[in-house]
């Protein structure tokens, strides 16, 4: 995700752009799934809705006045919008609406076609960006997938044949997006749009989101069978992916200045991916963990007091 971002600037370079459109396909769905799985026990109790408004809500409201400070140093123009998310930040709503929306696709005898229906109808209307609308339903097949997930689904991708089979997945996922990188929209893999505003039907528009839906879910089967089980060096990096998505954007905002001619190669392509790949890393380490705390997981005991009940 780090490495798309940076490299977002340079798609005039073919292997970028392939590059590019390969981890949109999937990148974001990978987190959602995860994100889906870990809200599983999500419930309407104190201590739920507390860790929803201190993890997402507080710190969507921070980065969101956060990074509205580029913007006016780079274009002269500040606008602060908290129901029109901008930027990194339209993860942080859409999440916050999902995860409020758990207990109800818990109860659905079929969550998962529910959402891909909403996710397909969404394409149909042109969504207010309010609220990161678009996204929200878009990508919410996702989210209810991780809902979905149990531990043993994810011992059946630590099978060695199923880790072999991911491999080749992801590699043939890689070869088709040097093929195809070209004849698909960029608007399809941001999912951003309506049918409509991309320029196609709704019935043309309905089967190339339900193909880049199970496109992505492939891919993110494949990501997970390929990921090692084992303890690693990077595994308690691990924990803290949030500070690294919300950290990440402001140094790739003062980098888009600053490229020059030498990043507009098939070299500087690599270098830069690989920076984005130390970047990533070290936007996870405890030093930068303890240093952003207060706006990525800040402390609101002070803000609750007891469950307020009626009589």
């Amino acid at each position: 995700m780090v490495s798309g971002h940076l490299i977002e600037d340079l798609r005039d370079v073919a292997v970028a752009h392939a590059a590019y459109f390969y981890v949109y396909v999937f990148h974001m769905p990978l987190f959602i799934v995860l994100s889906g799985y870990l809200s599983r026990n999500f419930t309407f109790s104190s201590g739920k809705a507390r860790k929803l408004i201190s993890t997402l809500a507080v710190p969507y409201v921070l980065f969101e006045l956060a990074y509205s400070l580029p913007r006016l140093v780079m274009h002269g123009k500040l606008e602060i919008s908290l129901l029109d998310p901008y930027y990194l930040t339209w993860f942080l709503m859409s999440l916050f609406l999902w995860r409020l929306s758990t207990p109800v696709w818990q109860q659905l005898r079929w969550p998962l076609a529910v959402a891909v229906g909403l996710s397909l109808l969404s394409g149909t209307s042109s969504l207010p960006d309010e609220l990161s609308m678009n996204r929200t339903l878009a990508l919410l097949p996702f989210y209810v997938l991780g809902l979905m997930l149990r531990p043993e689904h994810f011992a059946l991708l630590r099978r060695r044949g199923m880790r072999v089979a991911g491999a080749a997945v992801l590699a043939a996922g890689a070869a088709a997006a040097l093929v195809l990188h070209t004849e698909v929209r960029t608007e399809w893999i941001r999912w951003r749009h309506a049918n409509e505003a991309i320029g196609v039907d709704d019935l043309t528009g309905s089967l190339v989101r339900l193909g880049l839906l199970a496109a992505g879910a492939l891919l993110v089967a494949a990501f997970l069978a390929v990921t090692p089980s084992g303890r690693t060096w990077y595994s308690g990096l691990g924990a803290a992916t949030m500070y690294a998505y919300l950290l990440h954007g402001f140094v790739v905002k003062a980098a888009e200045r600053y490229y020059g001619d030498w990043a507009a190669t098939v070299p500087g392509v690599a270098a830069v991916a690989l920076c984005g790949a130390g970047l990533a890393a070290l936007l996870c380490t405890p030093p930068v963990r303890r240093a952003a705390r207060w706006a990525v997981e800040p402390r609101m005991s002070w803000a609750f007091t007891r469950l307020r009940r009626p009589a």
